[in-house]
């Protein structure tokens, strides 16, 4: 093994699968399991079981499964190698480090330094709003706008002062001398013409942006008196990007998590005032439109999304220009228009927050809203259906699935009148161009191994697929023996097939891969759930296979068998279905070879004294 396989497979022996997650889920011993609620979809009855003897997890209900490295990841929101250096600290693990130039050790450094220094002006700030009688103006403010201490205490809310009120001079003051450089670099500070520094955020409350793991990236600022602009965030810099960034997203990620979705809104304290009337399953984009990388932020946590937006021309806009978004990144997503006028901190203070999921509610499919926008703009005229489906490319276009693909076609097209067909062939002519089919951004990563059956349509293991599915999961090292031996025509057009073409696939990648990896690999469906069952009877101790070898040769003898009576079983249709006056000769041919096989298939069975076989028809 590698270095790194090595350390991996150290943590994961010394991590208890069982303690972690024990940790986020009230686990009760079952047999040789432990079951719970499962913490990744809402559920009465638990579904959700860890097996501690194999290290690994599986729901019944939401299809979610892995080792206690998958866990931590889906559970915490992490990458692999954060995931990986979480366990490590906790079990003393040293990690192997990846050996950085200069430069990268000068800029690992510098974003530590500005992270660092983040916390500490927040926490200057948050301690003059709390404390300092000039700061009074901004108290009122908050009370005013309904913010209580509690919310005001988790999001971390401070107060920039004016350079003229009480107990305030300048930042710069609270900062050393090689602070203050990085501080200009974060746009918390300004350069003055004739040198020296001034506060670039003045008389504003803030609000500290942090990322998901809480470091705290920057500001969002909202003027509390008179003055321009209304609204300041920092500027872009080594740590903060606000295209990549959610307020609220650190704070809100367990109760999104627990929605299963999350609602975007435009503005802060519109934010705010959600999450204080109970509806706390919200983000906010700090003053730019959605992004692709926002919408992977909150995949992470939730499988749709609800946009509340103003219902203004530019709400309007938003929501139709995030379409192609949500479909290229496969996110469910829906829009709701606030009554002209209003906003949703004002809605929710007319309304509550039970206003707030009556609109929630009522919110429209985002395709939906976008197609009977176009609509309303151009009629359905001959004229306007035209533009309509003009502006339904970059809809159809942004489609990451043919399947994806051909439900817009088809609900569109019955919508206009036209027979999908037509509409295909509309949407790939006109000024653009060739409309692209099964377009996927390249920043869209693909997710299975293999162009994958619709598993719906497949059909199920009978008993004597099983055993052949159940041994190659649990010995992957034999793999290349049962393609050998033609193992796959046993498995045609089963979900054992599916298994059987990513076992193929992902080997070619790993060099070593243990069942519970091979899991984790797996996409959501049926041949993950058969797979985690295979791995729970093993957990249980009813797995077959002590001797690998031995039951190698006896499944060998199986398919020798299956496959003869199958080919016996194909003459047979054959012969019915001919001619037997007219086809005489090929009859009698066919007879001979349906002997030949038969003669061979009792030879067979003598040889492995095998007495009772499945018939495969």
């Amino acid at each position: 093994m590698k270095q790194g396989e090595d350390v991996v497979a150290l943590i994961k022996e010394r991590a208890d699968i069982v303690q972690i997650i024990g940790e986020t889920v009230e686990l009760r011993r079952s047999g040789s399991r432990y079951v719970g609620l499962c913490p990744f979809h809402g559920e009465k009855t638990p579904s959700f079981s860890v097996t501690a003897g194999e290290q690994f997890f599986h729901c019944f209900g939401c299809g979610e499964s892995g080792d206690v490295l998958s866990y931590v990841m889906k559970y915490y929101a992490l990458s692999f190698p954060e995931a990986l250096k979480m366990l490590a600290e906790r079990y003393g693990v040293v990690l192997p480090e990846r050996k950085q130039s200069a430069q990268e050790k000068a800029l690992a450094e510098k974003r530590k330094k500005m992270f660092a220094l983040n916390e500490k002006v927040a926490a200057i700030y948050g301690q003059y709003l709390r404390t300092n009688r000039g700061a009074g103006a901004a108290r009122d403010y908050l009370v005013r706008r309904g913010v209580g201490k509690k919310i005001s205490a988790d999001y971390g809310l401070c107060y920039a002062p004016s350079q003229d009120v009480e107990g305030w001079h300048f930042l710069g003051g609270h900062l050393a001398k090689e602070e203050l450089v990085l501080a200009a670099e974060l746009g918390l500070v300004s350069a003055k013409e004739n040198g020296g520094y001034y506060d670039r955020f003045r008389d504003r409350i803030l609000f500290p942006i942090r990322d998901i793991a809480g470091q705290i990236c920057g500001f969002g600022g909202r003027i509390i008196g008179e003055g321009q602009p209304k609204y300041m965030n920092s500027p872009e810099s080594l740590i903060f990007n606000k295209s990549s960034l959610l307020l609220g997203l650190y704070q809100q990620k367990e109760d999104i998590r627990r929605a299963g979705s999350v609602v975007f809104v435009e503005g802060n304290f519109d934010l705010i005032s959600l999450v204080g009337a109970g509806v706390k399953n919200v983000v906010a984009p700090l003053g730019t439109a959605l992004t692709r990388e926002h919408l992977r932020l909150v995949k992470r946590f939730a499988e749709g999304a609800v946009m509340l937006f103003d219902g203004d021309k530019a709400g309007v806009q938003a929501a139709v220009r995030s379409v192609p978004l949500f479909l290229g990144e496969n996110l469910m997503g829906k829009v709701s228009l606030l009554p002209e006028g209003e906003d949703p901190d004002t809605y929710v203070r007319r309304h509550g927050g039970r206003g707030i999921l009556e609109l929630l509610a009522e919110a429209s499919p985002l395709p939906e809203f976008a197609f009977e926008n176009l609509v309303q703009e151009h009629g359905l005229s001959l004229d306007g259906k035209s533009r309509v489906i003009e502006g339904l490319k970059p809809l159809v276009q942004a489609a990451t699935s043919s399947l994806q693909r051909s439900v817009i076609l088809s609900h569109f097209a019955e919508k206009l009148g036209l027979d999908v067909i037509s509409l295909e062939r509309n949407l790939q002519t006109g000024e653009g161009g060739p409309a692209q089919k099964n377009v996927l951004p390249s920043s869209v990563p693909v997710i299975t191994p293999l162009k994958q059956k619709k598993t719906e349509a497949v059909l199920p293991l009978d008993s004597v697929q099983r055993r052949f599915v159940q041994f190659m999961v649990l010995h992957p090292s034999l793999f290349d023996r049962l393609v050998a031996m033609g193992m796959r025509n046993i498995l045609l057009g089963s979900v054992g097939e599916i298994i059987f073409l990513h076992m193929t696939s992902l080997l070619r990648k790993h060099r070593v891969l243990e069942p519970e990896e091979f899991l984790g690999l797996l996409p959501k469906g049926v041949e993950r759930k058969v797979v985690a069952e295979i791995l729970l009877k093993q957990g249980d101790g009813l797995a077959e296979g002590d001797d690998p070898l031995g039951e190698l040769a006896e499944l060998e003898a199986y398919l020798e068998v299956a496959l003869l009576k199958k080919k016996s079983n194909d003459i047979l249709l054959s012969i019915q279905g001919l001619d037997q006056v007219n086809e005489l000769d090929k009859l009698q041919d066919l007879l001979l070879e349906k002997m030949a096989v038969e003669l061979e298939l009792q030879g067979v069975l003598e040889n492995f004294q095998l007495l009772e076989i499945l018939v495969f028809v």
